[in-house]
């Protein structure tokens, strides 16, 4: 088993330390009084890292209806440190690797499932408000800001130069061009599907909202560490500043540019 399968099949144990208390006496002591000594300091902490872990780790499983028994991860715990574990390190790392799959598929079921109805009800809310234009895909668009007449349209194989706002239907913006102050710029048909067909209907000086359903979007994926649910209709506000010249043809191409959520 590698060092990090390694540390989070410890860390899971942590919470045998770290959060289980009942009215009955504790199985095993926790200590009354802060250790003094430096090594006794350095020893608690290690155990108060790993407790700390593994706890976040098993509360978000309890929230998902993935729950462990404890006092058994307890056990396993003590057992391993008197080298008497009762599962060999191939089933445990198997173990640890089924368990994941199924807590991802859990979570990403559960959350879908949410984004799914808020999804829903945003956008038909939405379509019905005046202004706002709905294409045969699902897209949703409404004109912000209009810039001078005749200004550059881009085709799907441009490269476009943007400002943008991304925000999920509750409001939480997961990413902006314009909090790190730096316009992005990237091939617009290296990005999601709604983005490379909304920015295709502005010219230069536009600004637009979009509101992007989840097939146009990331779908089933969770992204950014979970600031885009799986499922998620998003809702960008995209400002198109320039449409960029192609490079010639043999020239290496700029790295694409994927919007993604940044937390």
């Amino acid at each position: 088993m590698n060092y990090l399968k390694k540390t989070f099949a410890v860390s899971l144990v942590a919470l045998a330390i770290a959060g289980c208390t009942t009215e009955k006496q504790e199985p095993y002591p926790v200590s009354e009084q802060a250790p003094t000594e430096e090594q006794a300091k350095m020893a608690y902490a290690l155990g108060a890292s790993v407790g700390t872990f593994v706890g976040t780790n098993l509360d978000e499983q309890d929230k998902m209806e993935f729950v462990l028994d404890r006092q058994q991860v307890i056990a396993g715990f003590v057992d391993s440190l008197k080298a008497e574990s009762k599962l060999t390190e191939e089933e445990t790392e198997q173990l640890l690797t089924t368990m994941q799959q199924q807590f991802n598929e859990l979570k990403s079921s559960k959350l879908g499932a949410a984004s799914v109805a808020e999804g829903d009800a945003y956008r038909a809310e939405n379509a019905n408000k005046e202004g706002v234009m709905v294409t045969e895909s699902g897209l949703q668009y409404e004109i912000l800001q209009e810039g001078e007449e005749g200004g550059k349209q881009p085709t799907a194989e441009d490269i476009v130069e943007v400002h943008y706002e991304g925000t999920l239907v509750d409001g939480t913006v997961f990413d902006s061009s314009i909090e790190r102050g730096q316009p992005a710029v990237f091939p617009l048909n290296r990005v999601i599907p709604g983005w490379t067909e909304g920015v295709q209907l502005m010219s230069v000086g536009d600004k637009f909202r979009f509101v992007i359903p989840p097939e146009l979007a990331y779908g089933d994926r969770e992204v950014g560490g979970g600031a885009i649910p799986p499922k998620s209709t998003l809702i960008f506000e995209v400002e198109l500043i320039d449409v960029k010249e192609q490079p010639a043809e043999n020239a290496q191409p700029e790295a694409a540019a994927e919007i993604e959520a940044e937390g």
